[in-house]
């Protein structure tokens, strides 16, 4: 079964969203993951696993559209083949595996979905910080 872990947004400056999810929700940075050309910062709470990550693309100074800004729900499953193969099965049209290890440490694998209204939904091994 499908287990909801985190969704995504794209935010221009790190420190002040940071500093708003904790004062509007009581979310605190759970992780950091720190790329060449973007970082990962995931924020959550004692009430839920559920996490928000926020994308800060390195070099962005130009506010987000939020009509092209990306964002994504994301959830965890125990056997992500198995789920790819039911999805293509079930005529889901999922996208490609994806093995995501940028420096060579695999950080993740994932394939994407998108709903009736385009909507993309991320389906992530269940492993590592993706529990």
């Amino acid at each position: 079964m499908a287990k909801t872990i985190h969704s995504m947004i794209r935010v221009l400056d790190e420190a002040r969203s940071v500093a708003f999810y904790e004062k509007a929700f009581g979310l605190t940075i759970a992780d950091r993951l720190d790329f060449p050309d973007f970082t990962l910062v995931y924020l959550a709470n004692a009430e839920s696993d559920f996490e928000l990550e926020l994308t800060i693309n390195k070099g962005r100074t130009d506010p987000y559209d939020l009509g092209d800004g990306y964002g994504h729900l994301a959830v965890s499953v125990d056997d992500l083949d198995a789920e790819h193969a039911r999805f293509e099965a079930e005529g889901l049209n999922p996208r490609k595996l994806v093995e995501f290890a940028p420096a060579g440490e695999l950080v993740g694998r994932f394939f994407f979905v998108a709903d009736p209204d385009g909507y993309q939904i991320e389906v992530l091994a269940r492993a590592g910080r993706f529990k």
